[in-house]
């Protein structure tokens, strides 16, 4: 796609982030998933960090959108725009969009008129050959889980949109759960706890800063013996209008995170409790890896492992490993056709 000396590319078209791999370079690109507009003068302000800083601090003539919801193309147009600036920023200097490769990562669950809009969408910038990998497949080749075995492995990769967990063996996903929340939704629940128990409006940003700094899965027994860590939440007192802060312990984002995490964990026991005796074994040995953002929530390996009675690791490179793991399937074109679906110009 690239003019750039046939080098193919990877991307994590991710509803919080996207990442862009480049072929014998790596991760060269990680931006948050959010494109800014001028609607008056009809153009693009900013894209990725620049923009998500815009969130909420707009005036009316500005409209800051997130074109992927729950894993997904929502806005075609402001998607194209976003990939676009993204893949100019990645590219050398000088270079073009025309005939390369690309693989991108979707979450398992997607439709085939889904699929089809992520091709098109790559294919209008000049793509060659679109290849569209499930993103569990994808993170599992990201961790060096040995997929074209016939011993079954285990991934739950947790992002902004979707959580997609599955078992896979012999070239393929076995079984798997996609499910429509993630990242976003437990944000979402901070905020619904603080206005419900504080009566302090947050903003997304705030959200999500305390799911990061102080969130948990999963109660420390020692920690809560010393004491609960805590943060500043600053927003608008729905009283009195007025700013405030206030300071949240790590026991109440526990609470305000918990039936959202639990959607998660039941999503990990439904793909175990419809996986085939055989390959259920496999996975007592094999125990389940975990990627995506989500997985860095303190103390959800300890939660899904005592639930499931199996071993739950983080994978090390838990944020890159959809990135990299469409990344890496361009290094062997028979199998990748083989892990994906392919769209050949």
């Amino acid at each position: 796609m690239f003019g750039i000396g046939g080098r193919d590319v990877g991307i994590d078209l991710g509803t919080a982030n996207t990442l862009v791999y480049i072929k014998g370079k790596g991760i060269v690109l990680n931006q948050p998933s959010v494109i800014a507009v001028d609607t008056f003068a009809r153009r693009i302000l900013a894209v990725g960090l620049e923009a998500k800083k815009m969130i909420g601090r707009v005036p009316k003539h500005i409209k800051v959108v997130r074109p992927l919801e729950d894993g997904v193309i929502s806005n075609f147009e402001m998607t194209a725009e976003m990939l676009r600036v993204f893949i100019s920023k990645a590219l050398d200097k000088g270079s073009r969009l025309s005939n390369i490769r690309v693989v991108v990562g979707v979450p398992s669950g997607v439709t085939d008129v889904e699929k089809r809009a992520v091709e098109e969408v790559v294919r209008s910038m000049g793509a060659k050959d679109v290849y569209i990998l499930d993103e569990p497949m994808a993170a599992a080749i990201g961790v060096g889980l040995p997929i074209d075995g016939p011993t079954g492995c285990m991934v739950a990769d947790i992002g902004g949109g979707t959580s997609d967990i599955a078992i896979i063996a012999l070239e393929g996903i076995v079984v798997s759960t996609s499910i429509r929340h993630a990242g976003d939704r437990l944000n979402e629940a901070i905020i619904n706890y603080m206005r419900k128990n504080y009566e302090l409006l947050i903003g997304e940003a705030m959200a999500e800063e305390l799911k990061i700094e102080i969130g948990c899965a999963w109660i420390d027994p020692k920690e809560a013996k010393k004491g609960f860590r805590e943060w500043e939440a600053s927003g608008r007192d729905i009283v009195s209008g007025l700013p405030r802060t206030y300071t949240v312990t790590s026991r109440d984002i526990y609470d305000a995170l918990q039936e959202s995490i639990q959607l998660i964990v039941d999503g990990v026991k439904q793909t175990l409790e419809n996986a085939p005796p055989a390959i259920a074994e496999d996975i007592v040995h094999m125990g389940i890896v975990l990627t995506g953002g989500g997985a860095l929530i303190r103390g959800l390996d300890r939660l899904i492992s005592d639930e499931t009675g199996l071993s739950v690791i983080v994978a090390e490179n838990a944020l890159e490993a959809v990135a990299e793991g469409a990344g890496t399937c361009l290094s062997n074109i028979d199998k990748l056709e083989r892990y994906a679906s392919y769209y050949k110009k």
